[in-house]
């Protein structure tokens, strides 16, 4: 018996060892949180929040102690500073030593001290900006105090209770446990985060229904760990009952957000500081290697070999030089350390490593600090152009990556989304089709015929007037594409204030997608009629208690299918008077929780005569004078997207209006009827795999609970069926309705218009409490929460009723055409990778001048291997096929045919497929690569691409903050290309072969010179000069040419698109040219060099005296020679002239104020007053004069002649 209870003991003992190494490996994955107050009382080390990061933040790299060691260690991760470091503690060694070991320190010295103190400067800025971000006030809750109080951010912790209130950032990641909010809502301002300035919905947690009271707070939150991802947050809050709630996004407050039209909310820290999503989405600029980069690092490469064949030369006649003296060692021999003769391979060895000393420039150290300050000065020139700026939206370019302004000039392939970027993303709703009829809606494309003719106008006014900026380009009348202003900033324009016209600009972003173009929606009368005849018979129908299926089939698709259009969103109502005000509904009805609407359903129906009461358009406590009020000022409403502010604002045009929203209802205005209060029990968000959203409905005049769904055609087509015992009359009407909304559908898509589908269906109290049963269990779980969630939406949207589409027009932004057609004159070639509908994205294609309608063009639609020899004008191609092509086996197959096309267009591809599409091409055909687009479903293929390019525009910031630069519009990407593009390549391509054309001419000088002095490593030029002329001397002329020369005018490159294949040919800097530089430098070198010997030969000059005017004429040949690069002394005649003016006075000041302070250096060559003789002698003009001319004559020939 003791035998069985010990084993039965350690049995126990067993499972709870196992208990809590499961425990502590489900603790690994996820985070739990207790509130601080429970702890105040306590010692610190009894907090169980202790271990997580404080809201302290900090984006400084250094500290005063660790600047020194850490910004040396980052900078020796450079080779060239290790390189420059090593040589010059090699000039340490006595034994082959060639300078002044401190002097040899001076340039390397220089570049790392100027490196650091700009790194210094930004951390500095960095600095100040995290303090005045921690000392940021807010309230918190203290449990000694029994209230808020204020306390610094960085003071917050994880687990602290935290009062907001409006208009205040977020200091930290925040539940939502209580609002002042009547329907528990919260609504904030997430700009800061992604760009959008359109108001979203928190709310509080659901078992927080009463009013929160911190001292009574006893629940524990396990959540996930934290992460980047801004759209996701799963967890649960455990009570103390034992009961658990689930947690999602929509109950988390982001950091940097700002709290709008809720005057108090309070929430519990869940992360703090550095581990808030903000932060771990804070990845500062981006840093990349350009083509030139690497095609100069190879250079470089070759520069070191070059030095080593030097100096191995001058080694091995060193060493044959000693040899030939035998036993007879010279007088001048150095000897060893120990006093003893050296042999002459000994000999030989030390004077390889003095010679890497004395040759070091060769390597140029101050070529990598040159570029970064050329990249910058570059980059500030392009941020000042005017021209890239758009007054519009108050917006300018952004270069957010600073090391690849070359690779603008090099681009091959261009990847463009369309919606959004080729297209103004102003949607505007144009048409539809309900139950099988289409509503062409002619006087709403009357109207917005009519914006076009007045923005025209405009146009003309604006180019005849003067007075006003003139636009890049104009759209033609013809693709009737044009991307059309508010009417208050137009108005604002023609006073021709700018202020008040930047002024009209910024109060139009207070809700997006809002300009009169596109929500004024003119209707159609046919379609206007059977709404008002379905109102009229549903209220005779509530008048008289009657039931609603007496009403016409076609009827109630058209009620069924503006209801869906108007709640089938996510948008949010607010005021106009009060842009951030929200807007209560009519009716309040309680919340009920998914738990107790579970239960609700196996309660009885009401009876019909309910429905006198769901028709009710006053609700109990409804105030008459607020009403009046409301209705005097429109309402606005919040998007998150232009589509469903079309839709929105055409269910409006038919008085079927949205004016509330709350997380568990949805009130809408019909005509006769008053206000609808639809329960809200699901949203089932859109996603780029579906492709579609959902709401499930409690409908209040049926009692049903009904599913609406919006999406894209080619997923909605496939999931409508018939209901289960429909008659066959039902059927074959639907059957008619399916094929007839198919063909309107291609119309649409051929007209250019994007198409989306309205389908409905009705669940039974069983078939909603099966599905419900196994969604619950996905809305609380932890892991796999998205993969359960979407497993859960595709069981409920099946077997859909189609009610009809809709046609809604984005046009194309100013300038597209003309842009398109010059980027392709310039031999770019252009692919555009879109999601929409395959006509939709071909009609586009032609008004844009992507496709020609005289070209012939392939189009691929079934998954085949085929190989197409001829040559086609353009590919298309869609989302099925494009997913066989990226396989393996027929990528190569794929790109072949898209080689011989001038233009591809990809259609109802996905965001993984673009970034695929771009990598291919990318790593397949070599080739530079630009991707461009402005939502988020084109971050990928951004990120992918060697430059990737952001549009600003009306999706939010997520492609910016993922591109290398960013935009306003398309059309800047012309001049930002075939211009800045150019000119930046073309700048950095001389400028690094100059770099290495004047390091060579300069070395070489030395190099002849050892066959003068038995290969001793001696040098005719004085240190001081050899080690400052590149650093000093000759830097700064280079500099501004590098920044400011233009080869050709920018009106040129633009007018001749043709002259950007230079830079992807790579025409200003091929491998040849570096050579063509070399060779050229050392017969520079040569003239230089034997010209001075030949003139003193016979003289009694000392070394330097000789030394000197061989350093003063190198300095005029490579000045000189810089004259004759530069292309643009005209504009720049000024700049250059000072430059040059500015480094020879340098020289010379240095050089006479040098020769005058040493009187006792070097013995027993003296460079004492040699500069000031060498002033007083004609010779030294003459060769000043002869000198120069005759090293740069074959250059000079050669350029006239060849180029």
């Amino acid at each position: 018996m003791a035998r069985e209870t010990g084993e039965s003991g350690e049995t126990k003992s067993t499972k709870v060892k196992k208990h809590k190494r499961r425990k502590s490996k489900k603790e690994s994955k996820t985070r739990i949180v207790h509130a601080n107050i429970l702890y105040d009382l306590t010692k610190g080390g009894d907090n169980p929040n202790r271990h997580y990061a404080n809201n302290k933040i900090k984006t400084t790299k250094y500290t005063l102690l660790s600047f020194l060691p850490k910004n040396l260690f980052e900078q020796f991760h450079r080779f060239a500073n290790v390189y420059f470091v090593f040589i010059a503690l090699l000039n340490f060694v006595p034994v082959v030593n060639a300078f002044q070991p401190e002097l040899a320190l001076a340039p390397v010295v220089f570049i790392l001290s100027v490196t650091a103190i700009k790194d210094l400067w930004e951390d500095y800025r960095r600095h100040r900006s995290d303090k005045e971000i921690n000392h940021l006030d807010c309230l918190v809750y203290c449990r000694i105090e029994k209230r808020y109080v204020e306390k610094y951010w960085k003071e917050v912790r994880v687990g602290d209770f935290i009062r907001l209130r409006c208009n205040e950032i977020l200091p930290a990641d925040v539940l939502l446990l209580s609002s002042s909010d009547p329907d528990r809502l919260c609504h904030i301002e997430t700009a800061t985060l992604d760009g959008e300035t359109n108001l979203k919905q928190r709310q509080v947690v659901r078992s927080f229904i009463d009013l929160f009271d911190p001292l009574k707070y006893n629940s524990v939150i396990e959540c996930e760990k934290p992460n980047n991802d801004l759209n996701r947050f799963r967890g649960y809050i455990i009570h103390r009952s034992g009961k658990r709630d689930g947690l999602y996004k929509d109950n988390l407050l982001l950091r940097g957000c700002t709290i709008r039209n809720t005057e108090e909310a309070v929430g519990i820290i869940i992360y703090a500081g550095h581990e808030t999503k903000a932060m771990l989405n804070n990845n500062g600029p981006r840093y990349k290697r350009s083509k030139l980069e690497r095609q100069m690092n190879v250079d470089v490469f070759w520069c070191v070999i070059i030095l080593l064949v030097m100096c191995l030369f001058s080694a091995i006649g060193h060493g044959l030089w000693m040899f030939q003296y035998g036993d007879k060692r010279p007088v001048f021999d150095v000897l060893s350390p120990e006093g003893t003769e050296l042999s002459p391979v000994v000999s030989a060895i030390y004077l390889f490593l003095t010679m890497i000393i004395v040759l070091q420039v060769l390597i140029p150290i101050s070529l990598f600090v040159s570029i970064e300050i050329v990249k910058i000065c570059q980059v500030y020139f392009i941020h000042q152009d005017m021209e890239l700026y758009d007054e519009e939206t108050d917006s300018h370019l952004q270069c957010r990556a600073l090391n690849i302004t070359e690779d603008l000039g090099q681009m091959q392939y261009i990847f463009s989304d369309k919606t959004g970027t080729l297209t103004g993303n102003k949607m505007v709703f144009r048409r539809c089709t309900v139950a099988g009829v289409e509503y062409s809606h002619d006087a709403n494309a009357r109207r917005l015929a009519m914006y076009q003719e007045m923005d025209s106008e405009e146009e003309e006014c604006t180019s005849h007037g003067g007075t006003l900026p003139r636009r890049d380009s104009v759209t033609s009348h013809q693709s009737g594409k044009v991307v059309l202003r508010s009417q208050s900033t137009k108005s604002h324009r023609r006073t021709g204030s700018r202020a008040e016209a930047k002024r009209a600009s910024i109060l139009s972003k207070h809700t997006a997608f809002s300009s009169p173009m596109e929500k004024d929606i003119t209707p159609d009368p046919q379609l206007m009629d059977k709404v008002n005849e379905c109102s009229s018979q549903m209220e005779f129908m509530r008048f008289h208690s009657q039931s609603l299926n007496q009403i016409p089939p076609d009827l109630c698709d058209v009620f069924d299918f503006f209801i869906a259009l108007t709640i089938c969103n996510t948008v949010v109502v607010s005021s106009p008077n009060q842009p951030r005000q929200k807007v209560m509904g009519c009716s309040m009805l309680s919340s009920p929780s998914a738990e107790s609407t579970l239960t609700k359903l196996k309660e009885e129906k009401r009876p019909e005569h309910d429905l006198q009461h769901a028709f009710s358009p006053v609700p109990p406590n409804f105030d008459k004078t607020k009403a009046l009020a409301q209705d005097e000022c429109e309402l606005r409403y919040e998007a998150e997207s232009p589509d469903e502010a079309a839709l929105v604002y055409a269910a409006r045009a038919y008085k079927c209006a949205l004016v509330g929203r709350l997380p568990d209802q949805v009130t809408v205005e019909l005509p006769h009827l008053g206000k609808l209060s639809f329960e809200l029990l699901h949203t089932l968000g859109f996603d780029s795999t579906r492709k579609r959203m959902s709401v499930v409905v409690k409908h209040p005049l049926t009692e049903q609970i009904t599913v609406y769904t919006k999406g894209a055609d080619s997923v909605i087509m496939d999931l409508i069926r018939p209901a289960t015992g429909m008659l066959p009359l039902m059927r074959k009407r639907q059957r008619k309705i399916l094929y007839k909304t198919q063909n309107y559908l291609n119309l649409y898509a051929a007209d250019g218009l994007r198409t989306l589908c309205i389908a409905k269906k009705v669940l039974s109290k069983e078939e909603y409490a099966s599905w419900l049963q196994l969604h619950l269990e996905a809305e609380t779980a932890i892991q796999r929460r998205e993969e359960l969630l979407f497993e859960s939406a595709l069981r409920l949207e099946t077997n859909l009723q189609l009610l009809g589409a809709t046609g809604v027009e984005d046009r194309l932004q100013d300038g597209v055409p003309e842009t398109i057609a010059s980027l392709r004159k310039a031999g770019l070639q252009i692919w555009v990778l879109t999601g929409d509908k395959q006509e939709t994205a071909i009609n586009i294609a032609y008004a844009c001048k992507l496709l020609d309608p005289e070209e012939e063009i392939i189009t691929l639609n079934e998954a085949c291997a085929v190989l197409l020899k001829n040559n086609y004008a353009g590919l298309v191609i869609d989302g099925r096929t494009l997913a066989y092509a990226l396989d393996k086996s027929l990528e190569d197959d794929f790109l072949a045919v898209a080689r011989s096309c001038r233009s591809v267009l990809c259609c109802r591809s996905t965001p993984l497929q673009k970034s695929m599409v771009v990598k291919l091409v990318r790593n397949k055909l070599k080739v530079m690569t630009l991707a461009i687009g402005d939502g988020a479903n084109d971050v990928s293929m951004i990120q992918v691409a060697d430059v990737g390019v952001g549009i600003s525009g009306q999706e939010g910031m997520q492609a910016v903050m993922a591109s290398d630069f960013a935009l306003p519009r398309f059309r800047y990407l012309q001049k930002l290309l075939l211009v800045h593009g150019h000119w930046c390549y073309s700048r950095l391509a001389n400028m690094i072969l100059y770099f290495f054309y004047k390091n060579a001419m300069f070395v070489a000088l030395i190099f002849w010179y050892q066959f003068y002095c038995g290969f001793s490593g001696s040098s005719m030029v004085d240190q001081w000069y050899l080690i400052f002329f590149n650093l000093m001397f000759s830097a700064f002329p280079q500099l501004v040419t590098g920044t400011l020369d233009k080869d050709v005018s920018a009106e040129t490159l633009q007018e001749l698109p043709q002259l950007y294949m230079n830079g992807q040919n790579s025409e200003e800097y091929k491998p040849y040219m570096f050579w063509m530089n070399m060779i050229d430098a050392f017969y520079q070198s040569l003239i230089c060099f034997f010209i001075p010997y030949f003139t003193y030969v016979d003289s009694d000059v000392d070394l330097f005296t000789w030394g000197t005017p061989i350093t003063t004429l190198a300095l005029f040949t490579i000045l000189l020679h810089l004259g004759i690069e530069t292309k643009t002394w005209v504009s720049l005649t000024w700049m250059n002239w000072v430059s040059i003016g500015f480094s020879i006075a340098l020289f010379f000041i240095v050089a006479l104020c040098y020769n005058a302070s040493c009187p006792a250096c070097f013995s027993p060559s003296n460079p004492y007053w040699t500069m000031q003789r060498l002033l007083g002698e004609p010779i030294f003009y003459l060769l000043c004069v002869v000198t120069p001319i005759a090293a740069l004559l074959p250059r000079n020939i050669y350029a006239n002649i060849f180029l």
